[in-house]
């Protein structure tokens, strides 16, 4: 059979035109409560696939039409047999690791791991009873060592990684993790799903901050995790319903929205960022520039193996030291200073105080001449005279 491209599925994975009106985008539920055909009579199962993990409507907590089209999308556009789509990345995280994990666990996450990662492992799990142990996910020994020298339930990967752009082998750490009988978790946020599908190299879930890259306008927060595991899936589904953590139809629709144009916005997000990356080497005012679309990124041949594209992230440091590097993010007129990423807009921000400050102190504490940078869909030639003239 035919299989239709990422772009196609893009705009048509559960996105049937509606039954009622053939209206072409599926519509806002924006409902918390539906009308029962008798006591237990539950309706849905005429909307076709959009339903199709569900019985039928009773409750929005429990399930929306809304949020069914854009989990039936996001499982398609990362080639998973489910998805479910939460109020946000960071509820995303906290249910899979419940779900996966019981007190007393152990998990391995990146030595370079998102700020908000790293707080929710230190601050609210290891509460819960759950250890971690950061370590370096490019090293694919250093994994292998980690997990023999004490086993853990769960391998958190990020690739690239937020802020230092290093990037995991994820079809070798695949085989490390199931040989320790752990499963693998990519985030995939900063590649999103049509740069990189984890599940294609083997990891057993892929999660999302669907506020960046998939929505990408900077107007909806959300964040979602596709499986490859059915019976994950469903005690996912359990938890999110049991504490509360979906994501209301308007957001849910946002989304959705943001994910027709993913393959186009991408394209241009990638073209961006590449060039923006070879202005900041040559620059005299950079040290280093983190990019794996650089020929000397150190994980550049593992990126072009399993990403389309290099994405729209670089980071760099600054010579002139911290104070120059925060000088350097309030002279921009262009990269608005801001966290988040993955919006049309470029966006500029200094990790160490801002997004990353949750690690201060820590292993995972990052270098305070460090800038990151969101680089946008705007004319390229504007954006680099805007740092250029920013570095001086």
């Amino acid at each position: 059979m035919h299989q239709d491209g990422f772009e196609t599925l893009a705009i048509h994975a559960g996105q049937e035109a509606d039954p009622a009106t053939g209206a072409v985008v599926p519509p806002i539920y924006q409902v918390s409560t539906f009308k029962q055909d008798g006591v237990g009579g539950l309706r849905g199962k005429e909307l076709g696939a959009a339903a199709r993990w569900i019985e039928g409507y009773d409750y929005a907590r429990t399930d929306n039409p809304t949020r069914g089209a854009l989990e039936e999308c996001l499982a398609a556009l990362e080639g998973g047999p489910r998805c479910l789509a939460f109020a946000s990345g960071m509820a995303v995280a906290d249910c899979l690791i419940r779900a996966a994990c019981r007190p007393g666990d152990h998990v391995l996450i990146p030595a370079d791991a998102y700020g908000g990662t790293f707080r929710l492992f230190d601050k609210v799990l290891a509460g819960w009873g759950l250890s971690y142990q950061p370590v370096p996910m490019a090293d694919v020994a250093a994994v292998r060592a980690a997990l023999a020298e004490r086993p853990a339930r769960l391998v958190w990967v990020e690739s690239p990684t937020n802020p230092l752009l290093s990037i995991a082998d994820i079809a070798a750490l695949r085989h490390v993790a199931a040989d320790a009988g752990a499963l693998l978790v990519v985030d995939n946020t900063f590649a999103s799903p049509y740069l990189q599908q984890p599940l294609a190299l083997g990891a057993d879930a892929v999660v999302h901050s669907t506020t960046k890259y998939i929505g990408g306008h900077s107007d909806v927060v959300g964040g979602a995790v596709v499986v490859a595991d059915s019976e994950l899936g469903e005690r996912l589904y359990f938890l999110r319903n049991a504490v509360g953590s979906a994501p209301g139809p308007f957001d849910a629709w946002l989304t959705l929205r943001g994910a027709k144009t993913l393959a186009v916005r991408m394209d241009r997000h990638c073209e961006n960022a590449a060039r923006i990356a070879d202005m900041l080497v040559s620059h005299p005012a950079v040290g280093a520039v983190y990019y794996p679309g650089l020929a000397s990124h150190p994980g550049h041949e593992v990126a072009a193996k399993q990403m389309r594209g290099f994405g729209g992230m670089v980071s760099f440091r600054v010579r002139g030291g911290p104070a120059e590097a925060v000088a350097v993010c309030g002279r921009t007129r262009l990269f608005t200073l801001g966290e988040s990423l993955g919006g049309v807009e470029s966006l500029i921000e200094h990790p160490a105080r801002m997004t990353h400050a949750s690690v201060a102190g820590s292993p995972l504490e990052v270098p305070a001449d460090l800038v990151r940078l969101s680089v946008g869909i705007e004319s390229c030639d504007d954006l680099i005279e805007d740092l250029r003239a920013a570095l001086g």
